[in-house]
């Protein structure tokens, strides 16, 4: 992994608003490539709002390949590599909740969410395969929500050699201090068990589908302590250099870095319970 400076953003996303959320998006970008950074990640349905009745509606009728092209833009534009959230329609009953993955050069690949939450199973339909993306010298992961709460997941990325995981949220309820202190209880171990950097970040405002979210934004460095955090109820990007030397000292270290200790051949229930 390379020295990299992320800019984790807490936006206030307009449900069905496409071009308005995408046009907040190069906002950001802009912003943050001006302040150098090198990665930018948006929250979960960051273009199309948290829908609970979705429909093609939302792209003009269209399936929203034309929203791919245009964050496609975007990271070119900025220089970034770029997470955003879409809904993708296919021509399964039901679409996916998704997160775009894009960079200077182009696409770079899309994760779809893999486990849902009780409300999003009944209007969702869950993706079948853990990812880890490549630019330059990161590789990373991305998890969705509800997914940071299986360590199972973070734990796969980790071992396919995933530096840092990206965890966007459209997580309501509660106000911002109480948000974050409930996804420090596990995501900090997300970050300790696995020896990764963490970053995370939540949608803010009210979403207009009888929803708040609360904003919030961490960054957990691979020994599980806090880097940087944001708790308000304002749009909000939050910088942190994550450096390489960091990452080493915890991997280098005989009593810190855990999983070369695994041993697999004991965790069969894992897979079969």
């Amino acid at each position: 992994m390379d020295d990299l400076k992320i800019a984790a953003v807490c936006m206030n996303v307009v449900p069905g608003e496409v071009k308005i959320n995408l046009d907040r998006i190069h906002s950001f970008a802009r912003e943050a490539s001006a302040k150098g950074a090198n990665m930018i990640c948006f929250p979960e349905f960051s273009v199309t709002g948290y829908l609970v009745t979705p429909s093609k509606g939302i792209y003009r009728g269209g399936d929203g390949s034309y929203v791919t092209e245009r964050l496609v833009r975007i990271a070119k534009e900025t220089g970034l590599v770029l997470v955003a959230g879409i809904i993708e329609f296919t021509d399964s009953e039901k679409p996916y909740i998704t997160q775009v993955v894009t960079g200077p050069e182009g696409p770079i690949g899309f994760h779809r969410k893999t486990h849902l939450s009780p409300p999003e199973a009944n209007i969702y339909q869950a993706g079948d395969e853990i990812k880890i993306f490549s630019y330059g010298g990161s590789t990373f992961g991305v998890l969705l929500c509800y997914e940071a709460h299986f360590p199972e997941i973070s734990t796969t990325m980790a071992l396919m050699g995933a530096n840092l995981l990206l965890i966007p949220h459209a997580s309501p309820r509660g106000n911002p201090q109480e948000k974050l202190e409930s996804w420090l209880r596990h995501l900090k171990a997300r970050a300790f068990d696995n020896s990764v950097f963490v970053v995370a970040c939540n949608q803010v405002g009210n979403s207009g589908e009888r929803l708040s979210f609360p904003g919030v934004s961490v960054v957990l460095g691979p020994d599980g302590h806090i880097m940087a955090e944001y708790a308000g109820e304002k749009e909000h990007i939050l910088f942190v250099e994550l450096e390489v030397d960091l990452l080493h000292s915890i991997k280098n270290h005989r009593m810190k870095y855990f999983l070369p200790k695994r041993r697999p051949e004991l965790y069969g229930k894992i897979s079969t319970v």
